[in-house]
C-alpha cells in the first residue's frame, strides 16, 4: 500500500528547515526534515513512496549535488527541488541536467515553492503508477510455462504458428492453444501489446 505523499527536506540551516516545514505542513503536506545528507541517507524513503526532496545545494561534508549523485547510485529515485542562497545559471543548469525538476533561490517565495512541490509530487505519483504497472506485468509473465515462453519468443521473432510448430516439434493446434493461453495469462489481446509487455520487464 502506498503511503501518504511526503516532502523530504535536507538543509543544514535550522531556521530554513523549520520555516519550510511549517509552510508545507500548513498546506496539509507531510514533511520529514533532515539537517544533513548523511542523516537523510540513514533513513531513506521507501522505493514505493510518493515523495519529493527539497535539497540545499551548499552543505558541509556532503553537498546537495553530491547527495543527488549518491541517490542515483543507491537507486533512490525522488524528484528533487534544489535550494541555494547563491544561485547561478551554470549551477542551475547542472542540477537540472542531473535530474532535478526545479532550482529555487533563497529566500523562497512560498507560492512558488508550493507549486514546485505539487509538480514534484505529481511526477512521483506518475512514476509510482508506472512502477506498479511494471510489477503487475512482470508478475503476469512469470506465470507462463516453459513451453509458453518458448512459443512467445518465437512469436515475437515473427514466426507463424506453422513455423513455431515445426521448430518446437509440436502440433499446429498446440501452438494455437499456447498462444491463446499466453494472451489470457498476460491480460493483453494482441501480439503488439504483448511485445510492449515483454519490453517493460526486460
Amino acid at each position: 500500500m502506498i503511503s501518504q505523499p511526503t516532502v523530504y527536506i535536507v538543509d543544514d540551516d535550522d531556521a530554513v528547515r523549520d520555516g519550510l516545514s511549517l509552510q508545507l505542513e500548513l498546506e496539509g503536506l507531510k514533511v520529514k526534515a533532515f539537517s544533513s545528507s548523511a542523516e537523510f541517507l540513514a533513513s531513506p524513503p521507501s522505493t514505493q513512496a510518493i515523495a519529493c526532496l527539497i535539497l540545499d545545494v551548499n552543505m558541509p561534508q556532503m553537498t546537495g549535488l553530491e547527495l543527488q549523485a549518491e541517490m542515483v547510485g543507491r537507486d533512490i529515485n525522488l524528484p528533487i527541488i534544489f535550494l541555494t542562497g547563491h544561485g547561478s545559471i551554470p549551477l542551475a543548469v547542472k542540477t537540472i541536467q542531473a535530474g532535478a525538476i526545479d532550482f529555487l533561490t533563497k529566500p523562497i517565495d512560498a507560492q512558488k515553492l508550493f507549486n514546485s512541490v505539487q509538480a514534484a509530487l505529481a511526477l512521483s505519483t506518475k512514476k509510482q503508477k508506472h512502477n506498479a504497472i511494471y510489477r503487475v506485468s512482470c508478475k503476469r509473465l512469470a506465470t507462463l510455462s516453459k513451453r509458453q515462453r518458448e512459443v512467445l519468443i518465437l512469436a515475437l521473432e515473427g514466426h507463424s504458428n506453422k513455423e513455431i510448430a515445426i521448430l518446437l516439434n509440436i502440433s499446429f493446434r498446440t501452438v494455437e492453444h499456447h498462444r491463446s493461453h499466453i494472451l489470457l495469462k498476460t491480460g493483453v489481446d494482441n501480439l503488439l501489446k504483448l511485445s510492449r509487455l515483454v519490453d517493460i520487464c526486460n
